[in-house]
């Protein structure tokens, strides 16, 4: 058993030093000046500023211990946080290893960084008035994200965009719902929302006892920020309206209780994809890709931030994998084996190819999805094999509201 070495009260000289024998030279304000430029993923101020840091250990042979508190249990970003304290520490004169502990904030200190996060934003929050929500916390709770909730969530995302990923989106909600499920579809991607054309929507949502109908094409309910604007105008927010529009999408829409929520992602790494690890912590993550080594290469990016904010990658699609010309000969347009190469690194199954038919992009231009317009085609059929693929792997996590730890 290690010796116990007892931690110096933060802000003190030195840390009590080691064991007989140690040859760590090293004091509690080095590591606590090492950690200064550490920021809080979410907030984007220093872990030692917003007395995070709460216990710092020097131990024997060269191990220091470091404690972080979060704001919330649960923290979706606890593994960057995590990496962050010990690259920051590591580098040290004679640290041979860093622990990094977590616990969770007492509601006294919560309180105490709120005030720094409004300070620092020059209490303009809110109006002065009350407090507004820090880094991972939620104001308010998606029914999706309730333990009891049935609805399996879902996150299609790519590493860029000009993949098709929000074509593969619309066909897999069309194919579930002709499979028998309810399906409900959101258009997180708020630049370069698309589902609304996509699926020939023209009609705003409807509001019923304080909450937003989605409207409905082909079965599936659909909500999207471009119900809100006109077409050709630009959204240009900033992460945290990002964060609010998705937080009223999931709250104050009336989804019913659908089987399956398909969510269009926006392409590569970023809020929405943050957002979704704090307010969906159920949902399970697909990634399209082409053919192309490039495009392969871009989507493990997207790939590894899912797993990074601790949200399960399940597999990948890829799309425009050949052409079928009139004399059944396939053309590799865009080469071949980047969807089962890039399945192959991330240890996931590849759920099917989706070859690249004219009535793909034509459907997407009239609002007429080619699940639709050709059920039985080429195209139609790769669907519906990715849509049974996805029914039949079931839930990657199971959450009981009767399982909790004291």
């Amino acid at each position: 058993m290690p010796a116990v070495v007892e931690t110096a009260e933060l802000g003190g000289p030195t840390a009590r030093t080691p064991g007989r024998g140690a040859e760590l030279a090293l004091s509690e304000r080095d590591v606590i000046e090492a950690l200064r430029p550490v920021t809080d993923p979410e907030l984007g101020l220093s872990i030692v500023e917003l007395e995070m840091v709460k216990a710092v250990d020097i131990r024997r042979g060269g191990t220091v211990a470091v404690t972080v508190a979060l704001t919330v249990p649960g923290c979706p970003l606890r593994e960057e946080i995590t990496r962050r304290v010990t690259e920051a520490v590591r580098p040290l004169d004679g640290v041979r290893d860093v622990v990094v502990d977590l616990t969770v904030m007492t509601p006294e200190e919560l309180s105490t960084v709120r005030q720094r996060v409004q300070g620092q934003a020059g209490g303009h929050a809110h109006g002065g008035q009350g407090h507004a929500p820090l880094g991972h916390e939620s104001g308010r709770t998606s029914a999706f994200a309730q333990p009891g909730s049935r609805t399996r969530v879902i996150g299609i995302t790519s590493g860029k965009g000009g993949v098709g990923k929000s074509s593969v989106t619309v066909n897999l909600a069309v194919s579930l719902v002709r499979a028998g499920y309810e399906v409900g579809l959101l258009d997180a991607d708020v630049y370069g929302f698309s589902i609304p054309g996509m699926l020939g929507i023209d009609a705003a949502p409807t509001v019923r006892d304080e909450k937003m109908i989605p409207p409905v094409a082909y079965g599936v309910r659909t909500m999207s920020i471009g119900y809100f604007v006109e077409e050709d105008q630009p959204v240009m927010w900033r992460g945290p309206m990002l964060h609010k529009a998705l937080e009223q999408f999931l709250v104050d829409v009336d989804w019913g209780e659908p089987d399956f929520l398909l969510i269009d992602m926006p392409p590569g790494t970023g809020d929405v994809a943050l957002s979704m690890a704090q307010y969906l912590p159920t949902s399970e993550v697909y990634v399209v890709t082409t053919p192309q080594a490039a495009a392969k290469r871009v989507a493990q990016r997207t790939a590894y931030m899912a797993r990074k904010i601790n949200l399960p990658l399940r597999g990948v699609v890829e799309n425009m994998s050949w052409f079928t010309g009139v004399d059944g000969t396939r053309y590799e347009l865009f080469g071949r084996g980047g969807g089962q190469e890039l399945a192959e690194e991330l240890g996931v199954p590849l759920l099917g190819q989706v070859p690249l038919v004219p009535g793909l992009r034509e459907g997407g231009d009239t609002g007429r999805p080619v699940t639709v317009g050709d059920p039985e085609g080429e195209a139609a059929r790769a669907f519906a094999a990715v849509a049974g693929e996805i029914a039949a792997r079931g839930r990657s996590r199971i959450f009981r509201p009767e399982l909790t730890i004291s």
